[in-house]
Order: structure tokens, then C-alpha cells, then sequence
């Protein structure tokens, strides 16, 4: 089964982050919904079961014990990265995972989210490089 796909008029390309990031071309103003994460549901334990496996994860894990993967069968929001002081915000509902402008966003800027507990389990250095870092993800 695949979710639903995204309204955000946005480009994938080489991010300072890591690898390749989601960048807006349009601007996003604070509180819009920008789109929804798409992919494959999957219960949570075959997402964990994925995710030892990879070494960019794409799986966000909803409140329901189910999981989103966007590895193979995702739209662009599997190139958000991650950043301790995020432009996006992430709400899950059902099965469901919705990104949110948290601040005003520019065209041209990075797109990005605190993906908070992650697949990475603090295993990961974090190089989003915000003053506000906590170092791993």
C-alpha cells in the first residue's frame, strides 16, 4: 500500500547536510502544510528489521505499530534531512506523516526536519551544523 504524495513544488540536489537534500522553489509560509511523506506500509518490525540493513534510512515509524518506507516506493520527502534547528515540523495522524513550514521558508532554502528518536538510535554524528546541534542523530 502507498500513501499519498506531496503538493510541494521542490528539487533534489546536493545538500551540506548530507548527500542530497530537499530544497523549496517556492516560498512556504509559516504553518502551511508543505506535503505528505510517501512509501510503503509496513508494521514496525519489519521497518527495524529494514533499517539495520541501510545505510540511509527513509522509515518513519507511526503511533499505530505501523511504518512508512520511502526507500524504494517514496516521493522527494525521503531527501529531507535532518537538522537540530529544523524549517519543518513532521505530524503523524493514522497513517498519515504531514510536513509543516515552521518558520517562513524562502525558495532556494533546504527543507528540513528533527527526525528526534531515529532509526540511527544516537549512533549517527549529526553534521546538520546548527549552533543548536546535539551532535548525533
Amino acid at each position: 500500500m502507498k500513501t499519498a504524495h506531496s503538493y510541494l513544488s521542490a528539487e533534489i540536489r546536493e545538500s551540506v547536510i548530507d548527500g542530497r537534500g530537499l530544497f523549496t522553489k517556492v516560498r512556504l509560509r509559516r504553518r502551511r502544510k508543505i506535503g505528505q511523506f510517501s512509501g510503503e506500509l509496513i508494521s514496525i518490525r519489519e521497518a527495524r528489521r529494514r533499517a539495520k540493513s541501510l545505510k540511509q534510512i527513509a522509515i518513519v515509524e507511526l503511533n499505530n505499530g505501523k511504518a512508512i518506507d520511502g526507500t524504494e516506493a517514496g516521493n522527494h520527502f525521503r531527501f529531507m534531512n535532518h537538522s537540530c534547528s529544523p524549517n519543518t515540523f513532521i505530524r503523524r495522524f493514522r497513517n498519515l506523516v504531514e510536513f509543516y513550514a515552521l518558520k517562513d521558508i524562502k525558495p532556494g532554502e533546504e527543507l528540513t526536519c528533527d527526525y528526534g528518536e531515529s532509526h540511527h538510535e544516537g549512533m549517527r554524528r549529526c553534521t546538520c551544523g546548527s549552533e543548536k546541534c546535539r551532535g548525533a542523530i
